[in-house]
This record gives C-alpha cells, sequence and structure tokens, in this order.
C-alpha cells in the first residue's frame, strides 16, 4: 500500500526532519489519511510549516493535496479486498452456524461490548473535539442517513435541533437527499452515517457536499469505507453482529458521546431554547 510513497521519496532529497515525517507516515499510513498536518507535527514535536514543506517537497501544492492522493491510494488498495459477508440471507446462514446451541444472551452481550469498546480505542477526544467543533460552526447541518441508519439520525436530529439551530434531516419521503442539500455550501456541514452494504445515494451527497466546500463528519464502520474519502472527520464504529443485522448499540453511543461534545461546547447558551420546548410541550404531556 505504501510503494507508491516509497518510490516517490526515492526520488527526492529529504532533511532530518523531513525523514522523520516521511517515516512517520510509512508506518502509519492508514491514519495520515485522515488526521490533520497538525497533529503528525503535534506527534513528532516539528512545526506545522515543516509537514507542509515535506509534501511540497514532494511535488505537492500541500498537505492537504497529499493527503487527498495517498487517500485515494488506500482506499481503492482496501476496496480491492473482498469485505466481510454483508448480504443479510448469507449472514443469517453464517450466525446460525456459529450460534449454534450457545447461550444467546450471553453471546450478544458480549458482542456488543466488544463493538463499545471499539468506539472507545479508535476514536479519541481530539476526535470528537473536532467533529462537535464543525458542527457547532457550521451554518446549517444536513444529516444524511438511509434505512436502517435512519434510526440513529432520527435521534441525532432531536438531539441537535435542542442543542442547535439550522439542522434538517434529508430522508423525507417526499424529497431524496440532493434535493435536500442541492444548494448546500462551504459554510454548511452533513453528518453522515453510512455502513454496510453502503448507499449509493449517501455516497453522491458526500461527494456534493464535498465539491461545494461543506465540511463532512462521517460515522461509518472502517477508514476505508466509500464515504471515507470525502470525510473532514472520521468516527469509526463496529457494527459487527452475531445474528444477519448490524447492531447499532455502538453507533447510538458514538453518536449521543458526539452530542454530549457538543453541549458541552455549547454550554449554558440552550438553556432557554430548552425552557421553551418544556413550556409548551409540558401543556399536552408530550414528554
Amino acid at each position: 500500500m505504501t510503494e507508491e510513497l516509497r518510490a516517490q521519496l526515492m526520488g527526492v532529497k529529504l532533511t532530518k526532519k523531513e525523514k522523520l515525517i516521511a517515516e512517520f507516515i510509512l508506518d502509519n499510513f492508514a491514519e495520515s489519511c485522515f488526521i490533520t498536518s497538525t497533529d503528525i507535527a503535534k506527534r513528532l514535536h516539528v512545526s506545522d510549516s515543516s509537514v507542509i514543506r515535506f509534501t511540497r517537497t514532494l511535488g505537492y501544492s500541500g498537505f492537504m493535496d497529499f493527503q487527498k492522493s495517498i487517500r485515494k491510494t488506500y482506499t481503492e488498495r482496501i476496496n480491492s479486498v473482498s469485505d466481510n459477508i454483508t448480504v443479510p440471507s448469507e449472514r443469517l446462514k453464517l450466525s446460525i452456524s456459529k450460534l449454534g446451541q450457545s447461550d444467546i444472551v450471553e453471546s450478544y452481550f458480549s458482542n456488543v461490548l466488544q463493538n463499545l469498546k471499539y468506539s472507545i480505542n479508535h476514536n479519541d477526544t481530539l476526535a470528537f473535539e473536532r467533529a462537535a467543533g464543525l458542527i457547532a460552526g457550521s451554518k446549517r447541518k444536513f444529516i444524511v442517513t438511509s434505512r436502517a441508519n435512519t434510526c440513529i439520525g432520527d435521534m441525532m436530529l432531536l438531539l441537535l435541533k435542542h442543542l442547535l439551530t439550522d439542522v434538517y434531516e434529508t430522508s423525507h419521503p417526499a424529497l431524496n437527499v440532493i434535493d435536500h442539500i442541492c444548494d448546500i455550501t462551504e459554510n454548511d456541514c452533513i453528518i453522515a452515517v453510512s455502513f454496510p452494504r453502503y448507499s449509493e445515494m449517501d455516497l453522491l451527497a458526500a461527494q456534493m457536499a464535498y465539491d461545494a466546500g461543506a465540511k463532512i463528519i462521517l460515522i461509518t464502520d472502517k477508514a476505508s469505507s466509500p464515504l471515507a474519502q470525502y470525510a473532514t472527520q472520521l468516527l469509526t464504529v463496529s457494527v459487527d453482529s452475531n445474528t444477519f443485522f448490524n447492531s447499532y448499540v455502538g453507533v447510538l453511543f458514538t453518536m449521543e458521546l458526539l452530542c454530549s461534545f457538543i453541549s458541552r461546547k455549547m454550554g449554558y447558551s440552550t438553556e432557554a431554547k430548552l425552557q421553551l420546548i418544556d413550556k409548551y410541550i409540558s401543556k399536552v404531556g408530550l414528554f
């Protein structure tokens, strides 16, 4: 996967710092596709400009141009390998053979715990802080989900509506996601939730938002998922299950945690809105 980059490095003369940066990227290729130049600089105790100069030495216009190139390589190589079984009927056959006569409660509980641990181990505080900052700082926020993922989108819509202004869900039956985000701009963001079998419509929406310069916060299962190539901030969650359907407990946890970071960032600024909502829903007992 790093062969192309190694070939590029052979043709240029690097400084001591640039060699250090090159070694880091080669050793952490997948991670380097999705972190910022500042992240790399902090990890290596070098300046941000050193990282940018390194990419320009390789012939790129800057770090983002370089990252776009290596991310494309990474995605293409990973997607060329067969993914885990995602067709429900095939997963059902596999799950029946795996579960057999085992304790289904204990087995499923264990699986859910593993998915929750995955969310914590693969997304640090900085990732949540960045995602929360991008969402809170955007003018309009579009939630992009489809099929089973809409349960996450519905809950996220409820929570974010209480925290922020101009939050929209794009799964309305009368309009498709393209209709919803047709006037999206660089001041807006989409929050996409995408898991196997990935929706082509969600992919198109991410491309549309990316082309418009909008921020893309993506919750997905791996850094090589189809939408990841467009992500501004990536949060990875395991949806592994011991039956035919994806398990969304870890996704719900990650979404709620993200909303908790946003709530902390907004502080008391949403207090008046919450009081107003409670004033009127209390009249009809709609809690």
